[in-house]
């Protein structure tokens, strides 16, 4: 009877280390894909910063070409730079973004959009400025950057989902509130921002 009882207790023991092992290893592996997953979701996130702040760069040039018409309204153009200025004050960190921030972030975004959108129509009334080459170039860069905002943005949304879903699947789910891994927000799109700005073209 006490060898048996040593061969359970043994048995017992080895079964305990073989389990100790498995969630050692799950653990560590579910850890790491995490991270992974976080870090793209953070270098998709600093694309989408990158795209904005070359937006926010062609401000002080066409601020410069604008002002060189002087008949032009300059409550138009005031609104443009301090939209600009408030889009560009607003930092989100992407490792503890919420949707508060999210939405901060968005929010500023779209009134930067919106104040170059009513610039834009402005311009229609004054031909000499619409044809400035300097104007042009403008337009057609911030089409550019424009289009790989829409880009980056659907990227950023691919990776969270991913990332979310990990994070939320179970069991993983378990393993991710006690180590701390939170849920991302995701991009919502503006209204109306699935249409390209028009390019002025002789």
């Amino acid at each position: 009877m006490k060898n048996r009882g040593c061969l359970s207790a043994g048995t017992i023991g080895i079964a305990l280390l073989i389990i100790v092992a498995v969630l050692f290893f799950w653990g560590k592996s579910g850890y790491n894909n995490f991270v992974t997953k976080e870090q793209n979701v953070n270098t998709k996130w600093s694309n989408i910063e990158t795209v904005y702040q070359k937006r926010a760069n062609l401000i002080p040039n066409l601020e410069r070409t604008v002002k060189s018409y002087s008949k032009f309204e300059q409550e138009t153009l005031t609104k443009v730079v301090e939209a600009r200025s408030k889009a560009t004050s607003i930092n989100v960190d992407p490792t503890n973004m919420t949707e508060q921030d999210m939405a901060r972030f968005q929010a500023a975004q779209g009134e930067l959009s919106g104040a170059l959108s009513r610039l834009m129509a402005v311009v229609e009334s004054y031909p000499n400025l619409k044809a400035d080459q300097q104007y042009i170039n403008f337009q057609r860069e911030y089409t550019a950057i424009e289009n790989s905002i829409r880009t980056e943005t659907v990227y950023y949304n691919q990776a969270a989902q991913e990332y979310n879903t990990a994070i939320k699947t179970f069991p993983n789910n378990i393993l991710a509130n006690f180590t701390n891994f939170k849920e991302k927000p995701y991009f919502k799109a503006e209204a109306g921002a699935e249409k390209a700005p028009e390019v002025f073209t002789e």
